[in-house]
């Protein structure tokens, strides 16, 4: 096979990653930019219920959690205090009828300054991002689409190396030249597309099928989180609680407490205090009996991850969780989801995020212009398939090896290969 064969099959490969993953992809990009300034957004969208009202200090938590209770006429299940001492206290409310409220709280009395239910705006576009909103089915989707955005990603690298006197970086011609969306559409490409991939490859340990299986994989290894002394029945299946923990512990066993509830609020932010939790601190009460208090530090940095089980009967420390508590497999996958977020190196990491983000939609709607002048005969078809040779099972075996890693995105492979073998009667290679 020469170049040119070898060319077309990586071009066809292109071609069809894009018109998957293309319109899902300027989905991911918009949510994800957005959660990208949660903090600014919900200052925004929630006013003066986020900031304090009353200058003083704050009253105890049980203070809090009895005139919060006193206010809504729920019951709290979760306190967030703030490391910003100007901003306002989160607490987490069952209401009688069943809903999650989160109560925005001057913390100098208990003050409820406002409610909003669940996580807010913040956690509808973190659903919208995930597509969580569509239950299991958008969430297989995201993992396919994420597969396939790997796969747009290296074969662009592939299509886009210097050959010959061309320049890796270049914008030739005007716009109405197929040259200069070429060149748009390749430099971007080169310039974003490593962000691009690496949030491609760093967001699938939050997809059900894969990221369930990497973690499972990671704890039988031993590289995972710590085991779980005993076994609690019961667990903390709030998702504004899972949202405190960090991913390894996610969905695990929570170490196994006694049934009384001998011990307060107070006590337990005492004894993470003891621990060195002195700053922002979540602290969510037990769901069930059997269940453990939970403290864990909502970190910015995954170095700064911290997570406290408390016996309520007795208030003994069950398990402690730090940085170096976990093994190398979590640790890694840990550091990939915070610096997905933007958060591991602070305004940078944020706006090198951005920047995929932005890159996502130029390279989006480059894509169909350039197609539209690369045309021939004025037919909108894919590109022209290349001669057998003996590196085209190379490189369709490459293509299937990581359909195989990524198992929802293989089967959508397959589906390619099915329907283009039915519709033309040869395999899209």
């Amino acid at each position: 096979m020469d170049s040119t064969s070898f060319y077309r099959i990586i071009w066809r490969w292109h071609f069809y990653a894009g018109l998957i993953v293309l319109p899902i992809l300027l989905w991911l990009a918009t949510t994800g930019a957005l959660y990208l300034y949660k903090p600014e957004i919900e200052r925004g969208w929630y006013g003066v219920w986020t900031q304090r009202s009353l200058p003083g200090d704050a009253a105890s938590l049980e203070t809090i959690r009895r005139n919060v209770e006193i206010q809504t006429r729920g019951k709290v299940t979760r306190i967030e205090r703030a490391a910003d001492p100007d901003a306002s206290w989160r607490v987490g409310v069952d209401m009688p009828d069943g809903a999650k409220r989160t109560a925005f709280v001057d913390p100098v009395v208990g003050l409820v300054l406002g409610t909003m239910r669940g996580g807010g705006i913040m956690e509808t576009v973190k659903a919208l991002h995930s597509l969580a909103i569509a239950g299991p089915v958008g969430n297989a989707l995201v993992e396919i689409v994420a597969g396939w955005a790997i796969l747009l990603c290296v074969t662009g690298f592939i299509l886009w190396w210097p050959r010959g006197t061309n320049k890796a970086l270049a914008l030739r011609g005007s716009p109405r030249h197929r040259r200069f969306w070429r060149d748009f559409h390749g430099s971007t490409g080169l310039l974003v597309g490593g962000v691009l991939l690496f949030l491609a490859v760093t967001g699938m340990p939050w997809s059900g099928l894969w990221g369930n299986g990497l973690r499972d994989g990671i704890n039988a290894a031993g590289l995972g989180r710590p085991a779980a002394p005993g076994a609690s029945a019961s667990d903390h299946g709030d998702h504004a609680v899972q949202e405190t923990l960090p991913w390894s512990m996610r969905d695990g066993a929570l170490p196994a407490a006694h049934h009384a509830h001998a011990i307060g609020v107070d006590r337990v932010a005492q004894i993470a205090a003891d621990r060195g939790m002195t700053g922002a601190l979540a602290l969510s009460f037990p769901k069930a009996p059997g269940a453990p208090w939970v403290a864990s530090v909502p970190a910015s940095r995954v170095q700064d991850s911290h997570v406290l089980f408390v016996d309520p009967a007795n208030g003994a420390v069950l398990q402690e969780v730090r940085y170096g508590n976990v093994g190398a497999g979590a640790r890694a996958v840990e550091w990939g989801i915070y610096t997905h977020q933007g958060q591991q190196y602070g305004e940078i990491n944020r706006l090198v995020m951005l920047a995929g983000c932005i890159g996502t939609w130029l390279l989006a709607l480059s894509a169909p212009i350039l197609w539209w002048k690369r045309r021939k005969d004025g037919r909108l078809a894919a590109p022209p398939r290349a001669m057998p040779g003996s590196r085209m099972g190379a490189v369709t075996g490459a293509m299937l090896a990581i359909g195989a890693l990524f198992p929802l995105t293989g089967l959508t492979m397959l589906a390619a290969l099915g329907g283009e073998w039915l519709w033309r009667g040869k395999a899209p290679v």
